[in-house]
């Protein structure tokens, strides 16, 4: 099975500062990735450069056995760390406006989700709480049949029951064929539905594996661990 993201030895340099450093990791289908660090640490470089925002300085990158591009795009729903809509727009405006750019986007499905939480379609974006958008960005997201969703940060600054919706929404809505890889430094929440745990540190990879694994082997939670690799 063709792994979905192969870094060989990637390397990104801003100048003469070194956001990643020689860094080579697998996404394989069917699992949930944590690519952890503190901010700061090379995760969102990461990400673009998977979304093909960026190019890397040196090294390899593969996205479902192909360079990143326009095909790469097309089985990647990604969600950004930013509100990315306008806030003029009802919820039912931005099922349009997916359905009209994704051919994978299935409103029925974005629907369903959308009235589990009792949110009104025709509601403006300018009108909803901050915990509501998020949740609303969330659904359209997880709403493609994507082969691979990125989510950065998507549980930051937002409530306790807000991140426990965000949460199941992410385990209830992604296939065994496709993956996720949620960036984050908030571990405690994530840590429970994580597979694999990526940690990164000043655009390096300093530990990478399966969670069973890792707790296995250090005697800790991957939360306590975090905190010790990076003393916070």
């Amino acid at each position: 099975m063709t792994a979905l993201i192969q870094f060989e030895h990637v390397t990104k340099k801003y100048g003469k500062k070194e956001a990643l450093n020689d860094i080579s990791f697998t996404i394989e289908p069917g699992k949930i990735y944590g690519l952890l660090g503190p901010n700061g640490s090379g995760k969102s470089t990461t990400i673009k450069i998977i979304n093909d925002l960026l190019q890397p300085t040196s090294g390899n990158v593969l996205v479902n056995g192909a360079a990143p591009g326009v095909a790469s795009k097309k089985i990647i729903s990604y969600l950004p760390d930013r509100n990315y809509l306008s806030d003029w727009m009802r919820v039912e405006d931005t099922f349009k406006l997916f359905g009209d750019f994704y051919e994978d986007f299935d409103r029925q499905r974005a629907e369903e989700m959308l009235k589990s939480l009792n949110i009104d379609e025709k509601a403006r974006l300018k009108t909803l709480s901050k915990g509501t958008l998020e949740k609303v960005q969330l659904i359209l997201i997880m709403a493609r049949r994507a082969k691979l969703y990125i989510l950065d940060e998507p549980i930051a600054g937002v409530d306790p029951a807000a991140r426990d919706y965000i949460l199941q929404t992410i385990l209830n809505n992604y296939g065994e064929d496709s993956s996720i890889l949620i960036s984050t430094h908030l571990i405690t929440d994530i840590e429970k539905i994580l597979d694999e745990v990526l940690f990164i540190q000043n655009g390096k990879l300093v530990l990478q594996g399966a969670v069973d694994d890792i707790r296995a082997e250090h005697g800790k939670s991957i939360d306590g661990l975090f905190r010790e690799v990076f003393k916070c």
